[in-house]
């Protein structure tokens, strides 16, 4: 890995927004096992889809605050009222359906934390040898087995709006895939 502080080299689609430059070298691909973590992406992936992720990185902190600082319990609490509310939050995306899927998925999530031991413990339950996987190929796939068998499980249990692309880049954002080119400062 060469050295981020003097001319990094960076994955192609950073781009030069230094929001998505923030996003690639802090976050994108770094592995986090914290259910809090989790959710939050699960709540911004879900958001995103149909849309392009800077979009919903602008409105990060509007997510933060519309969604009790992504605090799975208080989500999962919400209910009609809070679904109004957020209909008039213009910080997020305001769609109905999703803001309903990311109070009904809340609800999903603690379920499977509590017959897995963590959301985590789930997760990577799927992946290969119960590790995250690291690419070391020049080509970043838009899903892979895993984001399939992951996106048909939580399917089946009653997820919503986490097909196996937007799972495959939930995967991506938490580090459970490393898909930063070989060369990348941020590997």
């Amino acid at each position: 890995m060469s050295n981020p502080t003097n001319n990094p080299t960076r994955c192609s689609w950073a781009g030069t927004d230094e929001l998505y430059i923030k996003y690639h070298d802090e976050e994108w691909g770094k592995e986090v096992h914290d259910d809090h973590t989790f959710f939050e992406f699960m709540i911004l992936e879900s958001a995103q889809a149909g849309l392009s992720w800077i979009t919903i990185l602008r409105r990060r902190e509007g997510y933060r605050k519309a969604f009790a600082n992504f605090d799975v319990q208080k989500v999962a609490s919400f209910d009609e009222e809070d679904v109004e509310r957020l209909m008039q939050d213009e910080s997020i995306i305001r769609n109905r359906l999703k803001i309903k899927t990311s109070i009904s998925n809340a609800q999903l999530f603690i379920g499977l934390q509590k017959e897995f031991g963590s959301f985590d413990k789930y997760l990577y339950s799927f992946m290969p040898d119960g590790k995250a996987i690291m690419n070391h190929s020049n080509s970043t796939p838009a899903t892979s087995t895993e984001s399939d068998a992951i996106a048909k499980d939580m399917k089946k249990r009653g997820f919503k709006f986490f097909g196996t692309t937007i799972c495959y880049a939930f995967m991506q954002a938490t580090g459970m895939v490393n898909d930063h080119i070989p060369n990348c400062s941020f590997k």
